[in-house]
């Protein structure tokens, strides 16, 4: 059965018809009906019955020619919106599974029809059809059914994890196999939207769809290879799907890939190393490839024009910073005057890129004098005013603080870091999340005890209430801790300690709480602050006053009744030992 059994004059209607998917108008349904009744009235369809002593049978059969009447009936509804009853239903199924390529193309365009007017989910018995379709020997329904169903997958119309679950997974995979470059390009666009769903990449797997979608990864059809290289990237976003395509070889095809003319393949096989990147298990056999081709690449990306390459190649580097070696292998290949550069950006995405790498650079002490010295202190003071991006305050302030040493002292003093930190600590519209990186920061400060007096001379009125306020918030827990740490830290003969004294009931009430709290950390810090804080006559005075001391009494009876078990235990645990 085949177009052969065709008339010329409908040979050449159909034709028409088919080239319809090319762009559908207004009058879209007039034309399918004009086109399918002058087939079905031609004589070369109006067999008698005598001609079944012929070598061919009927191009339609009754059951056909009727469920392609009612289409053409259901189509003429001077209206380009699709209909979705079941009158439609029914002729679709039918239409579908003919044996008749011709009639096959009639749904499969009625596919794309609905595909690119629908604005609403389609109704999930309208997905049936599609197997029978995907399975089509016609190469033509192949691509208009292919490219439909990519439609209403990127449109979202239907849900991914059930086309999986209807069986289309395997016609598509199949269709990857395809000799036509559009039917391996809609299929691969098909798996790249469906392996957005991780119960649908488990599917994937498990069916062998991981090494066809690596095989067209490396056509020579540029299409082709952008969504197979999608499909790749998505795959890796999953640990098992990650070890399939280590297996079969992703790693040499998505490091050539860097180097691709095509900019988003180059930002996909970048993203999909930094999947693989995130398991260190992979480093090793990452960095072996070539003369340190994968580095040098990643290296060379960090200075594309495309923004979002320039970030994920940061991104990437990142991840294979946890390797001593590969720190020690990148600031020798001249990774830092290339951050020092993404760094001053006046890109935020690009300014986080480059921070998160910075920050894992500076864990490796034998890195941080290079640091210092090509003056990334000051450029770390400027990245303190993304106050409202917790992930550059975190990795800034985490870089100032590995950065900064007795070694360093004047350094951090002439870059104004810690300006920047009380400034940024100051500010109204600084998250809590920016505000605990900044806290942690500043206590980590006044480790060194030259930082910690320059750190209360910058320290004024408006910044000491702000402490206080944070001390206070013991809901969270470590923002409270690290404020209190910081108000403890100010020695008698400080200024700032008079900036204390209008706060002095605030002050009280957090560090009665902290006598009470459940961590003894928050204990240990209350007692020494009150130490510290008694050696002043007006908050000795208060103290006094206080609840604050029958607490501590109550805290010392408590101690002394623990130590008291301790010694009856350990005394307890000698003789039994000695009986022994």
């Amino acid at each position: 059965m085949g177009v052969e059994q065709l008339c010329v004059f409908c040979a050449q209607l159909l034709k028409d018809f088919v080239a319809l998917v090319r762009g559908v108008t207004s009058d879209f349904a007039q034309k399918i009906r004009d086109c399918v009744d002058a087939i079905s009235q031609c004589s070369c369809l109006k067999r008698k019955k005598a001609a079944a002593s012929k070598l061919y049978k009927p191009v339609l059969q009754q059951h056909e020619r009727q469920a392609a009447q009612k289409f053409l009936q259901h189509l003429d509804t001077g209206t380009d919106k699709p209909l979705l009853d079941n009158d439609c239903l029914h002729a679709l199924r039918t239409l579908a599974v003919s044996e008749n390529p011709n009639l096959q193309q009639s749904a499969a365009i009625y596919y794309l029809h609905i595909s690119q007017q629908l604005n609403a989910p389609l109704p999930v018995e309208f997905l049936e059809p599609y197997n029978a379709l995907l399975q089509s020997s016609d190469m033509e329904v192949q691509r208009i059914t292919s490219l439909s169903l990519v439609n209403l997958l990127v449109e979202e119309n239907v849900n991914k994890e059930l086309v999986v679950e209807m069986g289309m997974l395997e016609p598509i995979l199949e269709l990857l196999e395809s000799g036509d470059p559009t039917v391996q390009c809609n299929s691969c666009a098909c798996v790249a939207t469906l392996t957005t769903s991780e119960s649908n990449r488990e599917a994937i797997a498990s069916a062998g769809g991981v090494l066809p979608v690596l095989v067209l990864a490396k056509s020579y059809d540029p299409r082709v290879q952008q969504n197979a290289v999608g499909a790749v990237l998505n795959l890796t976003r999953s640990e098992r799907t990650r070890e399939v395509l280590w297996r079969e070889g992703a790693l040499p095809v998505l490091t050539i890939l860097l180097e691709s003319a095509d900019s988003e393949v180059q930002y996909y096989s970048c993203s999909a190393l930094s999947n693989f990147a995130t398991n260190p298990e992979y480093h090793q056999m990452m960095l072996q490839v070539g003369d340190r081709f994968l580095l040098k690449a990643l290296l060379s990306l960090m200075s594309s024009s495309v923004q979002k390459i320039c970030c994920q190649s940061c991104r990437c580097l990142r991840n294979l910073s946890v390797n001593v070696n590969t720190q020690e292998a990148l600031v020798a290949m001249g990774c830092i005057p290339q951050l020092k550069a993404l760094l001053r950006s006046s890109s935020e995405p690009v300014s986080e890129s480059a921070v998160t790498l910075l920050s894992a650079l500076s864990e490796h002490p034998p890195n941080r004098g290079a640091l210092v010295d090509e003056g990334f202190l000051k450029i770390l003071k400027e990245l303190l005013s993304y106050r409202t991006n917790p992930v550059i305050l975190s990795h800034t302030t985490y870089t100032i603080r590995n950065l900064s040493s007795s070694q360093s002292v004047q350094a951090v003093i002439d870059s104004e870091c810690v300006e920047g930190l009380l400034q940024t600590l100051a500010c109204a519209d600084t998250t809590e999340e920016s505000l605990l990186c900044v806290t942690t920061c500043v206590k980590e400060l006044t480790a060194l005890e030259s930082l910690k007096s320059h750190i209360a001379e910058k320290l004024n009125s408006e910044l000491v209430g702000r402490l206080i306020g944070l001390a206070g918030q013991l809901e969270y827990t470590e923002l409270s801790f690290h404020a209190a740490y910081i108000i403890g830290q100010l020695e008698p003969k400080d200024e700032v300690r008079q900036s204390l004294k209008p706060h002095i009931s605030e002050v009280l009430g957090y560090l009665l709480r902290f006598l009470s709290h459940q961590e003894v950390r928050f204990q240990h810090l209350g007692i020494l602050t009150l130490c510290r804080l008694n050696e002043d006559a007006n908050f000795s005075s208060a103290i006094g006053l206080s609840p604050l001391v029958e607490q501590l009494q109550r805290f010392q009876q408590q101690t002394e009744e623990t130590q008291a078990l301790l010694r009856m235990a350990m005394h307890s645990m000698n003789r039994g030992g000695q009986g022994h």
